[in-house]
């Protein structure tokens, strides 16, 4: 490997040593629920969106709850000589995806059915720190 090369990749690790994500896989939630959760924290520093979380009451809440719960331990894991209250740590990137579909038959008059469709979806959290905010 050359230097530059060398160099690249330690800046890219450096990098990626900042910023930390959680994934949510098949959700069974609607995405369109699941939005209008997510754009409430998208961009708030960790500590708010906590909060903001916690009291909502939609069932959404709880589970984006949870993820970035697991999205701030991933972070803490990767920098463990740091401090999550000193790190100003905030929510970078929320994404919420389609996921598969089940569908479902229900009964509808004149010996006709309708389909239902249970949808789910991904979601994926990104958090980093104040210090590095390029975008």
């Amino acid at each position: 490997m050359g230097v530059r090369k060398r160099e690249k990749a330690d800046q890219t690790k450096e990098a990626k040593k900042l910023v930390a994500f959680a994934k949510l896989n098949n959700c069974p939630t609607s995405p369109r629920k699941m939005r209008l959760v997510a754009d409430l924290v998208r961009g708030e520093k960790v500590e708010r969106a906590l909060h903001v979380l916690r009291f909502s009451s939609k069932e959404a809440s709880r589970r984006l709850e949870k993820l970035l719960l697991s999205a701030i331990a991933n972070w803490q894991a990767k920098n463990e000589d740091a401090n999550i209250e000193e790190a100003n740590l905030f929510v970078k990137e929320i994404r919420v995806d389609g996921g598969s579909m089940l569908k479902r038959l229900r009964p509808a008059p004149q010996g006709r059915a309708h389909r239902i469709r249970k949808r789910s979806n991904h979601v994926t959290i990104v958090i980093g720190d104040n210090k590095n905010t390029q975008s």
